[in-house]
């Protein structure tokens, strides 16, 4: 067989590329013995990989292109944005196996839920942090319902329609795609829809050892409206105070006001703290591995790599309930984790303890985690679980 993946945004081509979504797709169909390459716009790169192909953008959208590389699948991930609808139906008109990956929690149309989707645009406007976020949740609301409505939504479903798969990254994203691609195309449309997780590189398990009472923490911390380091600072810091023996790391390249709170920690707590910065994915792999609890305070994510990272290396997962951490909910779901029951600094600290409670009282088992994520998620599972969809549609 021969399934390529394509991106068609000209990101960088090295190892991080290799390292997640498209990139690490191909990767697991290699090591399935899948003949398979990345596809991407733009000029090669110095620190390009040799498995990665670079072709002027007009070349996606070529049919004759596609249909020279002589291939028994690919799978797109071009978010079903409008724009990239011709890369689409370049590969569909050339006869190839089309799956089309939907990074995003399904929340991507009024038309997939209006309450939830409404709710959604609160969360991403800031939901009432700072001055301008009633402003923003204004602007987003009203360009969803005129815009988003009459133009993007026509193409986006002309986009989806080329797709002999419509692959989302969890079950919830899964369930909001199949009702508004019934608006969309009718059942067939709907009949599409799969669930196909991002993959996560194999290096992330557990195999043997001992867990710490330790919680990992890893994110962009300067993306604080998304990723609200200032309530992980709240949330940690009473979690330190109320639990004598938990410790804490923290990876990611810091905000200026998250290194300053580390400072200001009284000594006895700071030394249980661990500000990282960026860490390299060995390192990450030995953080998670001797970790009890990954912690996200994240106010959305399409789906939550780092989380599923740390699935497969034998942590429980908690974080917010929210419409907006669709992946989440599966999470947790293997007990796995826990969900807030409330989203702020009360209901994640309460979440945090009780999961801490659960590990101590035995309740979760590091290696049967480690063995149903790791099935799920790891490279080469995904890639297995995309090739069998080709022969068992």
């Amino acid at each position: 067989m021969r399934f390529f993946t394509c991106t068609p945004v000209a990101f960088g081509g090295g190892a991080d590329f290799f390292a997640r979504d498209s990139g690490l797709l191909c990767r697991g169909f290699q090591s399935i013995g899948v003949e398979s390459r990345a596809v991407m716009p733009g000029e090669r790169k110095p620190e390009d990989e040799v498995d990665l192909i670079r072709t002027d953008f007009a070349n996606l959208e070529s049919a004759d292109w596609w249909r020279a590389q002589n291939l028994d699948g690919v799978v797109l991930y071009a978010w079903g944005r409008p724009r990239f609808r011709k890369v689409a139906a370049a590969i569909h008109q050339a006869g190839i196996f089309l799956v089309l990956n939907q990074d995003n929690g399904g929340l991507v149309s009024p038309l997939a839920g209006f309450r939830d989707w409404l709710a959604e645009q609160w969360i991403l406007a800031g939901q009432g942090c700072g001055a301008g976020a009633w402003l923003r949740f204004l602007k987003l609301t009203l360009r969803g319902l005129s815009a988003g409505l009459t133009l993007t939504d026509p193409l986006r479903a002309a986009h989806l329609k080329q797709g002999d798969v419509i692959a989302c990254v969890s079950p919830k994203a899964a369930e909001h795609y199949r009702k508004l691609c019934r608006i969309y195309g009718g059942r067939d449309l709907a009949d599409r829809v799969r669930v196909v997780p991002h993959a996560v590189e194999s290096r992330f398990r557990f195999s043997s050892g001992q867990k710490r009472r330790q919680v990992a923490c890893v994110g962009r911390w300067q993306d604080v409206v998304q990723k609200r380091p200032w309530l992980l600072m709240e949330v940690v810091g009473s979690l330190l105070a109320a639990d004598k023996e938990v410790s804490v790391v923290i990876a990611g390249n810091p905000t200026d006001e998250l290194e300053t709170w580390h400072r200001s920690l009284p000594e006895l707590l700071r030394k249980r703290v661990q500000v990282r910065g960026r860490v390299d994915r060995g390192e990450l792999a030995e953080i998670l591995a001797e970790s009890q609890v990954f912690y996200s305070p994240s106010a959305f994510e399409s789906f939550g790599i780092a989380a599923a990272e740390a699935l497969c290396s034998g942590c429980s997962v908690v974080a917010g309930r929210s419409v907006s951490m669709a992946g989440f909910e599966w999470f947790v779901s293997e007990d796995s984790g826990l969900l807030a029951g409330a989203d702020d600094a009360q209901g994640h600290l309460q979440a945090l303890k009780q999961e801490l409670d659960s590990w101590s009282q035995g309740k979760r088992d590091p290696q049967a985690i480690s063995a149903i994520w790791s099935g799920r998620l790891h490279a080469e599972q995904v890639a297995g679980r995309v090739s069998d969809l080709k022969f068992n549609l």
